[in-house]
């Protein structure tokens, strides 16, 4: 198993975002609503896996699969459904690598991801917290990704309950 790697904040990180986010504009060009930085790298300071996490936002469910076809065609690779209708891809570049899930208009994994990203955002005692907890999950997982994944939940949940209930 590889190590779990977690590291300080990289500044370059919202460029490699900008970069492949216009990549990707130009790939699905009309039917893209929006294309977002989530995940830990999208959080100015937060310690993360080097890797840009990315939710693409299509116009509608029916052009879903030929938006799953136009990314699958380009150079990533296709990892099916995430769960929920949500369709991923990842990419490995010089160090770094890039998580591309796609996903219809209003869906409500996504809206978690946006809420859990803008609390940690707006609460850098929250943002800090989860940086421990994910540095201190990576060291026991031992290359377990489940262990690691898994140890996140809790807090993840409690974050979002804590965006809506600010709503």
């Amino acid at each position: 198993m590889r190590a779990i790697k977690v590291v300080d904040y990289d500044p370059s990180w919202p460029l490699l975002f900008a970069q492949i986010s216009s990549e990707v504009s130009i790939l699905l060009s009309d039917s893209v609503l929006s294309i977002d930085h989530i995940g830990s790298t999208s959080v100015p300071g937060l310690a993360a896996k080097p890797k840009i996490d990315l939710d693409i936002v299509v116009i509608s469910n029916a052009v879903l699969p030929t938006a799953i076809e136009a990314v699958r065609s380009a150079d990533f690779v296709f990892h099916g459904d995430a769960g929920e209708n949500r369709w991923a891809f990842t990419r490995d570049h010089d160090g770094y690598g890039f998580r591309l899930c796609v996903c219809g208009p209003d869906h409500r994994g996504h809206q978690e991801r946006i809420l859990f990203r803008d609390y940690l955002v707006d609460h850098p005692e929250r943002a800090a917290a989860y940086a421990d907890l994910k540095r201190r999950l990576a060291a026991e997982a031992d290359g377990n990704w489940d262990f690691y994944t898994g140890g996140k939940t809790e807090f993840v949940s409690e974050t979002v309950r804590l965006a809506v209930s600010r709503m």
